[in-house]
């Protein structure tokens, strides 16, 4: 799918994502990871690890955090910041849900 800066993308269906498991998509070259929350809120982050560039969509899922699978790092996946004691941070991610469609936001 073509990127288009600050315009909503379509990532997917509410429907396909389940609480407690990460989505990867793909816009262009720019790989995120969805994850559905209890309330239906979706959270969008990059999808690798700021320490060894682990897969986060393949990561353990806790409420608004994701551990990743290589090396454990807590990743608030709100406002993209690792839980000390580690230190680094992904990009997060606007998303908006329209009749059950998930948006994405990808700003320059």
């Amino acid at each position: 799918m073509t990127q288009v800066l600050n315009e909503p993308i379509y990532v997917a269906q509410l429907h396909e994502l389940s609480v407690g498991i990460g989505k990867k998509v793909t816009i262009d070259c720019l790989e995120l990871a969805l994850f559905r929350q209890e309330n239906d809120e979706v959270l969008a982050v990059e999808n690798r690890c700021p320490h060894k560039g682990g897969v986060l969509s393949d990561g353990i899922v806790s409420g608004e955090y994701v551990f990743c699978p290589m090396h454990d790092w807590k990743i608030d996946l709100r406002k993209g910041e690792a839980v000390a004691p580690d230190i680094g941070c992904v990009k997060t991610y606007n998303v908006s849900i329209v009749d059950e469609a998930v948006y994405i936001v990808v700003k320059e």
